[in-house]
């Protein structure tokens, strides 16, 4: 027998729900009721078309009134309010605004998609200002839209950081506006935690917006145009759009007692019936299960109104369904960003008081060597059991798939360890032959079979004040970006040989740059005799969690209309510019070093990195180095900067040409290993040191001079001897362990191509080249019969005192 089904809102849920019911059933009669103009169309891009980032506006219209009714045979009446809801009647009354007329219509079956509504709180001012907007449906962005055009703006403010606060950020910046973010929460994006968040705000700061977090508005003062923040400060907006959030519109089902849950949402089965007998609820108005969980949680997203349309359809041609609830799996567009999370995050799990570890890694978006290679920054969640709890992602490219594998495999129970096993699409330009996904797996793996304990970046400051042994097993030359004051570093090359400085007595928290050495660091430790634990994420994760935010003053209208860039006084020559894209840390500092090295003072260097760290590290190291950073901004999906060499002083007064300032200053090996890893490892240090600035020594003495040979020679006697037993040159270096009669090497070297770090004797020409001086001991040479022919051309003479001349002005001084 047909049924008259009558639906309440269209856009996701009912829109849905209605197509769905008619191709299910084409007897029935299916009547949906829409207040507004508009029933099918893109909430989710209406921040886009106020930046005209999406030109068209009727590219936002999904579905016309009549197309909808002429293809699936529905009774669609937009203008039409229902306004209460008789149960016992089993009618509904409605008001149509056009007419004004009100009238009551009969249902067998009843669906509410009534959606959600902005909260507008009672802030003094707020009713007479002028130019404060919200943001839910069409007319709203007509409305701001036709402002921005009619009263000239030019500084905004966003009140709320979630999705359409940062989106709308991003817009109103698309326009040429200066934009301000006022948040009364510690950060932005609340489905992420805080040190993922703060990726964010470094974002949002390069690009010039300003953030007010912690911070709340208390009034509305001159019709708008002034806001005053509970800190204390005052803001000049000539626009503002709220953005605090939604809540439930509930409105109709009130009129109707119907039980409510979470945040006034409305109660439902799992068969999305509500508490009254043939009401149905679907969409951002209802309350859903936490599939985590299943506790009750209110998730207003557009992929759960339109899953829920078509299951309420199903359920109602009396069709099996299940729905396990929500888990909130999202992404957004933050600049360049994109930020992505599926499942709870660490502060919803500390809340619920579920039991958790965290897990951060920073790998890039595919093969490093494939060109356009940039970082993610990833967080997953798992129970003491392995069960996935959540996962959060922060980058330019990539990001989307990892969170969409994750909460595939969160959907269909797969433990945290499993995730090493899932097998996914590789080729270079699109990721790694372990991608990230497994490196998650491969951690989970650790930790749940207790292969190493962890540490987080919170607990850092904690520890220090405790007086903590730190352990940083990172090169020197990595330390130019940051470390953790009072911390003991052993490079980890040279870990094993210096573990008696190590204390027993006490936990060793040891770090490293992104946590893979420092986890190899604790496996040698702790199989040592030492209680050890690895800092989660490395150094790197700490230096994001700890960002300071940055405003910077907006210009004046009048300056912005005269807009002038810096003078430098240039002497007439090139600019130098610079790619750096693709390199990890800390390859595009060495370029910047290597290039600055052959430039006058005064010249200008431009220089492009697809790391948006290299913005922050570009400035520490030009303040290092002596250096002046004139520029320093985001273009696409890159850091570019500009740098003059030496320092701008004022007129008259010559820059420095000197690159650093310390006397004793310059860095000092003895390389008596002939192995290959000794080898690598004595360069990445010489060459960090130089880029640094430091004069660097490098002494070769007996088995150490292999490293130096370019060609062989003929030989006689003992000389003769010695050349069958030595390797013939740094390509043929064996390692110190597993060298398995040469295999080791070339597996050491596969790799090393892989991973696009280039060969031994390609290392020894780019230090050559960085300033590094190369010394073969004669003395050594003598004894085994190596002749100068056999070594590069680049390679200096000498014996200890040579050696030992450069070592007194050193800093640092090694044996490897």
């Amino acid at each position: 027998m047909p049924k008259k089904i009558l639906i309440v809102g269209g856009v996701a849920g009912g829109a849905t729900a209605a197509t769905r019911l008619r191709r299910l059933n084409e007897q029935d009669e299916i009547i949906l009721f829409e207040k507004g103009e508009y029933i099918s169309f893109a909430n989710c891009g209406l921040p886009y078309h106020v930046g005209n980032v999406i030109k068209e506006r009727d590219d936002l219209l999904l579905q016309t009134v009549e197309g909808m009714q002429s293809q699936y045979g529905l009774d669609i009446r937009i203008s039409s309010e229902v306004i209460s809801i008789d149960p016992e009647k089993k009618a509904i009354t409605v008001l149509n605004h056009q007419t004004q007329e009100t009238y009551q219509e009969s249902y067998d079956k009843l669906i509410l998609s009534p959606g959600a509504k902005a909260i507008k709180p009672p802030i003094t001012g707020l009713n007479e200002a002028k130019n404060v907007f919200t943001l839910r449906n069409i007319p709203d962005m007509d409305q701001i839209k036709a402002y921005i055009k009619q009263h000239h703006v030019q500084i905004a403010t966003v009140i709320g950081g979630g999705f359409i606060g940062l989106e709308m950020v991003e817009n109103l910046h698309e326009l040429g506006l200066d934009v301000q973010l006022v948040e009364m929460s510690p950060q932005v994006m609340p489905t992420l935690d805080q040190e993922m968040a703060q990726q964010l705000h470094v974002q949002l700061n390069l690009h010039g917006v300003s953030l007010y977090l912690n911070d709340g508005v208390t009034s509305f003062q001159d019709a708008g145009n002034e806001i005053l923040l509970a800190s204390g400060t005052t803001l000049q907006s000539d626009l503002t759009i709220l953005s605090i959030g939604v809540l439930p519109e509930t409105t109709l089902a009130q009129t109707c007692d119907l039980e409510l849950g979470v945040k006034g949402a409305i109660k439902v089965n799992e068969d999305f019936e509500t508490s009254q007998q043939d009401i149905y609820a679907i969409g951002d108005a209802i309350e859903v299960k936490d599939t985590i969980d299943q506790s009750p949680t209110h998730i207003p997203l557009a992929w759960p109104a339109n899953r829920q349309g078509r299951l309420v359809a199903d359920v109602i041609n009396g069709l099996a369904i299940e729905y396990r609830g929500t888990q909130g799996t999202s992404a957004a567009k933050v600049f360049e960003l994109t930020a992505a999370s599926t499942g709870n995050s660490e502060r919803i799990l500390k809340n619920k008081k579920i039991a958790y570890q965290a897990i951060h890694i920073h790998p890039n978006s595919h093969a490093g060597y494939y060109p356009g290679a940039s970082p993610m920054h990833m967080k997953l969640l798992v129970a003491t059991d392995g069960t996935i709890l959540g996962a959060q992602a922060v980058g330019t490219d990539g990001v989307d798939k990892r969170i969409d594998v994750i909460a595939t495999a969160m959907r269909f129970g797969a433990k945290a360890d499993e995730l090493a096993s899932v097998e996914v699409a590789y080729a270079p330009p699109y990721s790694s032959a372990k991608d990230p996904v497994n490196m998650f797996g491969y951690i989970a793996d650790n930790l749940m079979h207790e292969t190493v304990e962890t540490f987080q970046w919170h607990e850092v400051d904690a520890l220090k004040a405790l007086g903590a042994y730190f352990l940083d097993v990172r090169e020197e030359f990595e330390l130019a970006t940051g470390k953790i004051d009072g911390s003991v570093m052993i490079p980890l090359n040279q870990l094993r040989d210096r573990l008696s400085e190590i204390p027993k007595n006490q936990t060793i928290y040891v770090l490293c740059q992104v946590g893979l050495r420092g986890y190899n660091a604790a496996r040698v430790l702790s199989q040592a005799g030492y209680h050890v634990k690895n800092l989660d994420g490395g150094y790197k994760t700490y230096k994001l969690a700890s960002y300071t935010i940055k405003n910077k003053p907006f210009k004046t209208k009048q300056n912005k209309l005269n807009t002038t860039s810096v003078s430098l006084s240039e002497p007439s020559v090139a600019t130098i510019e610079v790619d750096a894209c693709g390199l990890q840390c800390p390859g595009p500092i060495l370029k910047v070093k290597e290039q600055m090295d052959h430039m006058f003072p005064g010249q200008k260097m431009i220089v492009s990195a697809s790391d948006f760290g290299f913005s922050a590290d570009i400035e520490a190291w030009a303040k290092t180095t002596g250096n002046t950073v004139v520029t320093n901004e985001i273009q696409g999906k890159k850091v570019v900067a500009s740098l003059v060499k030496g320092q701008h002083l004022p007129e008259g007064v010559q820059a420095k040409e000197a690159v650093l300032q310390e006397t004793a200053n310059g860095a000092t090996m003895v390389v008596f290993s002939g192995d290959m890893d000794k080898a690598l490892a004595s360069m990445i240090i010489a060459t960090g040191a130089a880029a640094m600035g430091k004069p660097v020594t490098i002494f070769f003495t007996f088995w150490g001079l292999s490293i130096l040979k370019k060609q062989s020679v003929k030989k006689q006697g003992m000389a003769k001897l010695f050349d069958l037993m030595l390797p013939n040159g740094a390509k043929q270096l064996p390692i110190s362990k597993m060298n398995m009669g040469g295999l080791g090497s070339k597996m050491i070297q596969s790799v090393m191509k892989q991973k696009n770090v280039d060969p031994l004797p390609e290392m020894l020409e780019k230090a050559q080249q960085l300033g590094v001086k190369f010394i073969a001991c004669t003395m050594s040479m003598d004894i085994m019969g190596i002749e100068r022919e056999e070594l590069f051309d680049f390679v200096e003479y000498g014996g200890v005192a040579t050696y030992l001349g450069d070592s007194e002005q050193a800093n640092l001084n090694l044996f490897i």
